[in-house]
């Protein structure tokens, strides 16, 4: 006897099943969330950005419109790292389908140089920032029985260096809280799981490699010495793929888990 298992959605194209889903993705201005913002509005979600800035957000929400006919897409221009804009920015979107959170780059420097303000005014972003809107979205979608939260965190999680001390903390940190809250999460119809893009051609790509080439030469402007070829960066593209396909009822059985996606670089 062989098993089909939900034969009915298996044909020659992968369906999604996104269309109509509503999204929302912190960070979703520039880089890889807008990379996930265009993918998604794709596959015919209904797309929420939030980022500080209003004019980056007019220009996201314009590219979205240009490139994708039909899509709904709106911006939200919010201060991830403080508490009170965590709340509205919740409030403003009801519930979602899919939350995906991206807002936070952490800065590089060794442990002498990210002193404590540094340190804890980048984590009120990124790390409490994740861990606060999950505090927020988590309950909620349990109680309606479905939802997925995607966490993009970073390589530097499973490849720690202490050029990147406090990126390397803090990505732990959220590949954990990712494992916790997903571990248990699909007996409520919640998945919770997580993306570690390695490096990718971004603005921030040319951040990180000035502070390498700073380290290894003493000369920021020498940083695009450093850019590998084995692998190349990845590109935003590859990265938003992953996420859509996580973010897909395809992956239902996928929870509790981080994809490092970097070209095999952190597996070395």
């Amino acid at each position: 006897m062989v098993l089909r298992a939900h034969e009915s959605n298996y044909g020659r194209f992968m369906d999604l099943d996104l269309d109509g889903k509503k999204v929302v993705i912190t960070g979703g201005s520039k880089g890889i969330g807008l990379g996930c913002a265009l993918a998604l509005a794709r596959e015919g979600c209904a797309v929420q950005l939030a980022a500080r800035d209003r004019a980056t957000l007019d220009q996201a929400e314009s590219q979205i419109r240009d490139s994708v006919e039909g899509a709904t897409v709106q911006g939200h221009s919010v201060d991830l790292s403080k508490n009170r804009d965590q709340v509205a920015l919740v409030d403003a979107v009801g519930d979602v389908d899919i939350w995906i959170n991206n807002a936070g780059a952490i800065p590089a420097g060794d442990i002498s140089t990210i002193d404590e303000d540094k340190w804890r005014s980048a984590w009120d972003l990124k790390v409490f920032g994740y861990i606060n809107l999950c505090r927020e979205v988590y309950p909620t979608m349990i109680e309606r029985g479905h939802g997925v939260i995607i966490n993009v965190i970073g390589a530097a999680a499973v490849r720690p260096q202490p050029s990147y001390i406090a990126g390397a903390v803090g990505n732990s940190g959220l590949v954990g809280l990712t494992t916790a809250l997903g571990s248990r999460s699909l007996r409520h119809g919640v998945r919770v799981v997580a993306v570690n893009p390695g490096l990718i051609v971004t603005d921030r790509m040319e951040d990180i490699l000035r502070r390498e080439a700073l380290d290894e030469f003493n000369d920021e402007e020498r940083w695009a010495e450093l850019i590998p070829d084995d692998p190349a960066p990845g590109s935003v593209e590859q990265c938003a793929d992953v996420i859509t396909f996580l973010a897909s009822s395809r992956a239902g059985h996928i929870s509790g888990t981080t994809l490092t996606v970097d070209g095999g670089a952190s597996a070395r």
